[in-house]
């Protein structure tokens, strides 16, 4: 479902005050062209999670500015009547293209490129950024929880502690598309159709007279989906007997079977140990234990390194906000312009830090994959003209280029797919399923190296020779 919002003043201030001096100097039509890409993996991974495509989409379709925008513009006394007067028109028309959500991608690499009138292509980049920013960083921290928790499943629980209401909602929506099963989100379900979940909170067990009448009453009225939370005053004393005091009185007389029960603090492999057992000895081998509680990858990954007998998880804080390492840290930077004739001429940002060294000139990603396995080797920046790798292929490292390998027997695929052209959506937007199991494919073709918790192996980001020439070339140029 799309959101609809209009978010065209979410914008930095620079970005209107460059677009009235791009107007104002001759530049409004110049033909320019953007990538937007990111310099590090969140908390040392081998590999982020695209997501946040489909909200950059929404994004574009509704850009336009109404009357309150441009007479707020007009307020601020430093914009000229024909650039006031261009707002009023403005339509966009910018070539865009991006790496499909639920793909591992790598610093280095264009994740989105921009192309068209340097004023909209400028505009739009304080959206561009914020969206596939905070969903590929979420998107992220959730695959690494989810794969902590090897094949079991992980419930996005975070909304009360997610940064304002879209952190809540499309935050919700990226874990979803990583592999988390569902969220507490509700109205990620009315807008995304990611399937609601919970149970109660120690509230409901509190408001009752005791902790068995309240378990009593919440089996009578979900008997067929009936998850326990059983640490309100204490597990094994009273939260685990009371429960399953209440199955056998309510369910089992209707021949139902509980769904679990939760725990929410306290040691939770030496509980969720006893809560099996204890269970296992009444008969309720099939009811599953959901523990909960600030959790995280690491976390996940310990207990269930001690043996805990845990089924599910609820992680909230820690996913919804990425705790251990808060910002993806994308930009946006411009790679080419074009004269008039439409001949491109390569842009570059210098900078001592040799992470800030852009690579110049408008590029496909190429991801080259094993014929007989489908394992990715490595990604290949290439000039925008250019064939596509194939046969017999060197790939070398684009800073230490004697490290060089030939590779054969695999097949290329470009990733950055169009979704705009001249303004007009060319791209059906995949159903959020689709987008889920596409993650799970291709995180599933990246070797286990990769996949690595600690020291994960360097997945390589190449460019084409050709395109390494054209760098080398900038960076040794004397002068600008």
């Amino acid at each position: 479902m799309k959101n609809n919002a209009n978010y065209t003043m979410l914008t930095d201030f620079y970005e209107i005050t460059m677009a009235n001096g791009y107007l104002e100097k001759g530049f409004c039509d110049r033909e320019v062209c953007f990538d937007m890409f990111f310099r590090k993996i969140p908390d040392g991974g081998g590999f982020a999670v695209m997501a946040g495509v489909e909200q950059l989409v929404d994004y574009l379709e509704n850009l336009h500015f109404d009357e309150s925008d441009i007479e707020f513009l007009r307020s601020k006394n430093m914009f000229c009547g024909k650039f006031l007067d261009y707002l009023k028109n403005f339509k966009f028309e910018c070539d865009v293209w991006a790496i499909e959500e639920g793909t591992p991608i790598f610093p280095g690499e264009s994740i989105v490129k921009v192309k068209g009138p340097v004023m909209q292509a400028q505009f739009i980049e304080t959206m561009l950024l914020l969206t596939i920013n905070h969903q590929s960083l979420v998107a992220t921290k959730a695959n690494r929880i989810v794969r902590a928790a090897k094949g079991r499943p992980v419930m996005e629980f975070g909304s009360r502690r997610a940064q304002g209401p879209n952190g809540a909602i499309d935050g919700a929506r990226a874990a979803y598309i990583a592999g988390c099963c569902g969220t507490a989100c509700t109205i990620s379900d009315v807008r995304y159709g990611i399937p609601a979940l919970g149970t109660m909170a120690h509230s409901w067990v509190q408001l009752f007279d005791s902790e068995y009448e309240a378990f009593c009453a919440y089996a009578e009225i979900y008997p067929t989906n009936c998850t326990l939370l059983i640490d309100t005053y204490n597990v094994l004393k009273s939260g685990l007997p009371n429960a399953i005091r209440a199955f056998n009185d309510v369910l089992v007389p209707k021949g139902i079977r509980p769904a679990g029960v939760r725990i929410d603090s306290g040691d939770i492999t030496y509980l969720s140990k006893k809560i099996r057992k204890i269970l296992d000895a009444e008969g309720f081998g099939d009811c599953k234990i959901v523990a909960s509680n600030s959790l995280d990858e690491y976390i996940i990954r310990d207990l269930l390194d001690q043996g805990a007998m845990i089924d599910s998880f609820g992680v909230g804080e820690r996913l919804i906000t990425s705790r251990s390492e808060p910002v993806f840290g994308g930009v946006y930077k411009l790679c080419a312009v074009y004269d008039e004739n439409g001949r491109e001429i390569p842009k570059i940002k210098l900078s001592e830090n040799v992470a800030k060294i852009t690579t110049p000139c408008a590029k496909n990603v190429y991801r080259l994959y094993e014929n007989e396995t489908h394992k990715a080797i490595a990604d290949v920046l290439t000039l925008e003209k250019e064939d596509a790798p194939s046969g017999e292929y060197e790939i070398f490292d684009p800073e230490h280029t004697w490290k060089r390998k030939t590779i054969t027997d695999f097949y290329a695929k470009n990733l950055l797919v169009k979704i705009f052209d001249k303004g007009k959506r060319v791209y059906d937007l995949p159903d959020i399923e689709s987008i889920k199991q596409k993650c799970k494919t291709e995180v599933d073709n990246l070797w286990d190296e990769v996949k690595r918790w600690e020291n994960p192996h360097n997945y390589y980001v190449d460019l084409s020779l050709d395109l390494w020439k054209i760098k080398d070339e900038l960076l040794n140029k004397k002068s600008f």
